[in-house]
């Protein structure tokens, strides 16, 4: 969804824009170039950019006895566009753990 604040633009699961993309690596040039223009528009008016990114079941982790079986679905491309990463899980009952 799309929620507009003046100069303020906040849309959630940034990712949700590149579904009709036709491959991998077209998606991933498309999210670098995203990530890049915000990263530009951040520094250029002092602005703080707030990204969510959707985490998915990684199987695969399962076999080498990982805590926390997980893999987020941007990838490398938003972990290294990013300067502070927060992931946050659910603790027992209505506790919420946040790693930064």
């Amino acid at each position: 969804f799309h929620i507009h604040f003046g100069f303020w633009k906040i849309r959630d699961w940034l990712l949700g824009l590149f579904l009709g993309c036709s491959g991998l690596a077209d998606r991933q040039q498309k999210l670098a170039q995203l990530m890049a223009r915000l990263q530009k528009i951040s520094e250029e008016y002092n602005l703080a950019v707030f990204v969510t990114n959707q985490m998915t079941a990684d199987p695969g982790a399962a076999m080498s006895f990982q805590a926390d079986p997980k893999k987020p679905i941007g990838g490398n491309i938003i972990a290294h566009a990013s300067t502070t990463r927060i992931y946050l899980r659910k603790g027992r009952g209505e506790l919420r753990i946040a790693k930064i």
